[in-house]
């Protein structure tokens, strides 16, 4: 008799839990296949601390392959699922596609952001989902400090020290509280203008901060935020987001260039191409974590609405400790489908919540007792550690160095605003240049946007925006007056000449603008499901040397010939003699290519893509 085969999609709370729980009970017996766009497991509930420079980012991303050693990995994202033929079609980091077949599938995908028909903030704002978007926001709020310091004009000091957070629940008061710590000790390196600091706002329609905590919780923590000098502001929340600030629903304009979107979360768009019954945009289960009707599928963490034995009529919330708790019992239950054991339904009890919010201050009711100060600060650190399937000990290092040693306030520029657009739904993963962003049923770019900003919005007017560039590819030259950008000119870091180093690259050179009609990035496919897939690659660019022959015998399309691979006759190139690439003269690319010849493959750089809703294509700095 054949091994049955588990498929597990996602590697969040819920997938993870469900891999390692599924690779103690099954002994070997069975063959368990975990799909994920990354190869670790990230611990949510640490990111804030990313952002503000207390932890590094391999701290609290757990490795996949190190930590299950009886489950297979496969890299890449499913994009498209056959409930009849059990199969799961997926596309990996390089654009390559596969089929992964299943007798029993466990759906885990997790959450993305969730976006509000607000005008604007699909363009300016960014969500605060993967270590892509904590990555950028250490980035983008240490240089507009620096560039604060720098500025001459007072009114653009206030701007860019002005750091908007929307969204007063766990998140968003994590972030703005760790944000204030951040900025206040970055000053004291570099001082501003006189009687100017960083300025935190918290907003949210919401009566009080973290409302689905006890009151005295979450007066503790709009204590502590206020302490810090944090504006919150509740019942208060953004009407429009502009290139240079935004406008609060009670009529007040705040110029700012720093827009962090916290107000929530919705279930992966994966769940909406299947067809099956859901609640709230989450696939409906029975207290068992199974579909009714399909008896091979399984559904657990924020994608699945399970019905709350404590509440009846009411579902899960979308938390970490729900997710994680699911898993367990969705491994049992999966077992117990092949014939092992009997199913167990889910059931859970409140072990209270924890809240860091800097230092040695946090908000925390374990077990219904409620604390804050120090005592609650060493509660939810200890709390932390012990949750962490992995780098315990690195994690505890780094918070004794940050307690003895003052931070790094250094912006390394890995990602780019137009890599981190708060419409994605991947928020896990980057994007590269050249590869369309996978988005399920209902999940399109124009999503969450007021009539009127879709592709028939003037270029001109969406060249002004300053935070974020939903563009899937980085055109040559920056856009300006934006925050992430070049600055205005005449100021620290101001706009470099053309023809130098660092300025607009020429036309028709390495790098520079494209020939027209060029091929580019092929467009996004569409799997078994009907939702579309990206099936871009990501490019490498490399420098120039003239037009690259055709791969042959590939016969697929987008392949191109690697700088040094072999050739089709299994033979290396040989290396032209004369000077060096850096010596010589930058070759023309040659005629336009044939009307048939494939677009260009992993590691030739690409030019801009069209987009798929016929907005223009944006850049960043």
């Amino acid at each position: 008799m054949s091994r049955p085969r588990i498929v597990i999609v996602g590697a969040g709370f819920a997938g993870y839990r469900t891999a390692r729980s599924l690779s103690r009970l099954t002994r070997h017996q069975a063959d368990i296949t975990l799909l994920n766009p990354t190869d670790y497991f990230l611990y949510l509930p640490l990111l804030p601390q990313v952002a503000a420079g207390i932890l590094e980012p391999r701290r609290v991303s757990v490795s996949l392959s190190g930590t299950l050693p009886h489950v297979r990995l496969v890299l890449g994202e499913a994009d498209g699922i056959d409930l009849d033929g059990r199969t799961v079609h997926y596309t990996g980091p390089e654009g390559e596609e596969g089929t992964l077949p299943y007798d029993r599938l466990v759906l885990a995908a997790g959450s993305v952001n969730k976006l509000l028909p607000i005008p604007g903030v699909a363009e300016h704002a960014h969500g605060f989902r993967g270590l892509p978007e904590a990555l950028y926001l250490r980035d983008h709020v240490t240089r507009q400090v620096e560039l604060a310091a720098a500025a001459d004009d007072r009114a653009e000091c206030a701007a860019r020290c002005t750091f908007v957070v929307v969204g007063a629940g766990y998140t968003g008061t994590e972030v703005a509280a760790h944000g204030a710590m951040y900025t206040d000790a970055q000053v004291r390196k570099h001082p501003m203008r006189t009687g100017m600091r960083p300025r935190w706002m918290l907003l949210d329609v919401a009566p009080r901060v973290m409302p689905e905590m006890d009151e005295r919780l979450s007066a503790t923590a709009e204590r502590v935020l206020r302490q810090r000098g944090v504006e919150v502001r509740m019942g208060t929340s953004v009407k429009e987001a502009t290139h240079d600030g935004v406008v609060l629903t009670d009529g007040s304009t705040v110029d700012t260039r720093t827009l962090v979107w916290c107000v929530g979360v919705r279930p992966d768009p994966l769940v909406e191409s299947l067809g099956l019954p859901m609640e709230r945009g989450r696939l409906l289960v029975d207290p068992h974590l199974q579909v009714p009707g399909r008896p091979e599928l399984f559904a657990c963490g924020d994608m699945a609405a399970v019905p709350d034995p404590n509440q009846p009529g009411q579902y899960t919330p979308m938390t970490a400790q729900h997710a994680w708790r699911h898993g367990k019992v969705c491994a049992h239950n999966v077992v117990a489908s092949l014939g092992r054991g009997q199913r167990k339904t889910y059931r859970h009890r409140d072990m209270g919540f924890v809240v860091d919010l800097g230092g040695a201050k946090a908000a925390a009711n374990p077990f219904g007792l409620p604390m804050s100060g120090p005592a609650a600060g060493a509660v939810t650190r200890g709390y932390h550690l012990a949750a962490m399937p992995g780098n315990r000990v690195r994690v505890a290092a780094d918070w004794l160095l940050d307690a003895v040693l003052p931070r790094q306030a250094v912006q390394l520029g890995l990602v780019r605003s137009w890599s981190v657009p708060l419409e994605s739904s991947s928020p896990e993963v980057a994007r590269v240049p050249g590869r369309p962003e996978r988005t399920g049923t209902g999940t399109g770019s124009d999503l969450g946007k007021a009539p009127g900003q879709g592709s028939s919005e003037p270029d001109g007017e969406r060249a002004k925006t300053p935070r974020s560039e939903p563009a899937t590819t980085p055109p040559s030259e920056p856009a300006k007056n934006r925050p992430s950008s070049e600055p205005a000119k005449n100021q620290p870091s101001s706009e470099p000449a053309k023809n130098q180093p660092g300025g607009e690259p020429a036309k028709n050179q390495p790098g520079g603008e494209p020939a027209r009609n060029q091929p580019h990035a092929e467009p996004a496919k569409r799997g078994p499901s009907g939702s579309p897939r990206a099936s871009g690659r990501p490019r490498r660019a490399v420098e120039a040397a003239g037009p690259r022959p055709a791969r042959g015998g590939s016969g697929k399309p987008g392949k191109a010939s690697r700088a040094s691979g072999t050739g089709s006759a299994g033979k290396r190139p040989t290396a032209p003699s004369g000077p060096s690439r850096s010596a010589r003269p930058p070759a023309d690319p040659g005629p336009e290519p044939p009307a048939n010849q494939p677009p260009p493959g992993p590691d030739i750089a690409p030019g801009p893509v069209k987009r798929t809703d016929g907005r223009a294509v944006e850049g960043d700095s």
